[in-house]
């Protein structure tokens, strides 16, 4: 007989207190239903995520014992159309996390005006401990235990931290083995070859440079030569460096777990990254200065992009920052209580809800030529990824100049009142 173990969260006090994510998200989220005097039943409606599953996950694992995961799928809102929103392994997930993040993308879509709602997911495990197959039956278990809310027209995945296509593609399986039939659909950031869309994994990076360049445009400063430190240089974070370079800028730091790097003169980005895939992590890289992770933030840049995990800019540090934009490329980089110091300092924020909208873009772009089963070219993609974001960066800063707060209130603004309206439309089911 085999053992069973619960695999127990190891930092579960990670998001007490004036850091836990859901908190955090809220009290954005109370500053603009005031400023839109929103109607009192709305605001509860609206507070509160429609549905949240915690499921145990028994694993057979390579050693023949079985371990028990806990994963969790939170839909926060679905009026406006399916929720969508990512997968994360990782050992920091939980409840309140995945429901911050769920709200997260209920406001990122409306705020870019695509037909989505907002949920997200996450099991809690140490995937980099894992091996492929291991990782194959928790995946595949985890779709099975949520089969009756997984859908094209119900929620659809998409990767997120420590998940990839590969992941995306035995989700897809999974499902497609339970209705009988292929769904490429029920699921974005897939290969291409079963169904994903081109310029879907450079989207969020693209984004944020997008935005790295409107917000510089409206301050009247160019993005070439603008000196950029980047957080966080997985997915999101390496191609926005690169992205950023090629327009001009000057990628001076970049950081992943292990520590940070810092050039003065600049990075060559595409070599940090030959380095990064030879060696796993930047750390060791030769022609850099090595920062630790606690000071990396503060290093002097016109540019700050935050692509790693929630709470980095904290108001510990917020008084240090140095940087005079910051592009939110992660979900929550920047607690509540560091608004108000940036405000003070003069720093433009580009919040994550509008910063990395770039994801969920073309994501929706993947829903409808799957849906279409007619697939565009790389360059339709991105031009039109490019007009989504130019034009909400223009809608938000509308709204902020217009109620007179800064980008994150004006984002949250827009985003409550066109979920708000449609609820309207609706009615109330009862």
């Amino acid at each position: 007989m085999t053992e069973t173990k619960q695999i127990i969260h190891p930092d579960k006090d990670r998001f007490l207190g004036d850091e836990n994510p859901f908190e955090q998200m809220m009290s954005r989220f109370d500053v603009a239903a005031s400023l839109l005097k929103l109607d009192p039943g709305l605001y509860k409606v609206l507070r509160n995520p429609e549905k949240q599953v915690i499921v145990s996950l028994p694993v057979m694992m390579d050693s023949g014992e079985t371990e028990v995961f806990t994963g969790y799928r939170v839909l926060y809102n679905t009026s406006r159309g399916p929720a969508k929103g990512g997968i994360r392994f990782d050992l920091g997930v939980t409840l309140d996390e995945v429901r911050a993040l769920a709200a997260w993308m209920t406001w990122k879509c409306a705020v870019v005006n695509i037909p989505f709602g907002g949920s997200k997911g996450g099991v809690i495990c140490d995937p980099l401990s894992m091996s492929p197959g291991e990782l194959e039956r928790l995946t595949r278990r985890y779709t099975a235990s949520l089969i009756a809310i997984l859908g094209p027209d119900s929620d659809v995945p998409a990767p997120d931290v420590n998940t990839n296509e590969r992941v995306m593609a035995w989700i897809m399986d999974t499902y497609s083995m339970h209705k009988r039939h292929t769904v490429t659909s029920v699921v974005t950031g897939k290969p291409l070859e079963m169904g994903g869309s081109a310029g879907r994994r450079e989207a969020t990076g693209r984004g944020c440079m997008i935005m790295a360049r409107e917000a510089l445009a409206h301050l009247g400063r160019s993005l070439k030569g603008s000196k950029v430190v980047v957080q966080g240089f997985g997915n999101v974070g390496s191609i926005a460096a690169q992205l950023l370079q090629q327009e001009g800028a000057v990628v001076v730091g970049v950081s992943d777990v292990s520590g940070g790097l810092y050039r003065e003169g600049g990075l060559d980005v595409n070599d940090v990254i030959a380095w990064r895939e030879a060696h796993r992590y930047v750390a060791g890289y030769p022609k850099a200065d090595p920062v630790k992770n606690e000071e990396f933030l503060t290093l002097p840049c016109d540019v700050l992009l935050p692509a790693a995990l929630e709470n980095q800019i904290t108001k510990r540090n917020a008084a240090d920052i140095k940087a005079k934009v910051i592009i939110e490329g992660a979900n929550g980089p920047t607690a509540a209580a560091a608004d108000e110091i940036l405000d003070r300092k003069g720093v433009f924020v580009v919040p994550d809800i509008l910063a990395n909208a770039g994801g969920v873009t073309v994501s929706y772009f993947e829903w409808v030529q799957d849906r279409d089963g007619y697939f565009w070219t790389e360059e339709v993609v991105n031009q039109r990824l490019e007009e989504i974001m130019v034009r909400s960066f223009r809608h938000v800063l509308e709204m902020s100049q217009k109620h007179q707060v800064n980008m994150r209130i004006g984002a949250y603004t827009l985003a409550i009142q066109r979920v708000a309206a449609v609820h309207k439309l609706r009615g109330m089911y009862a």
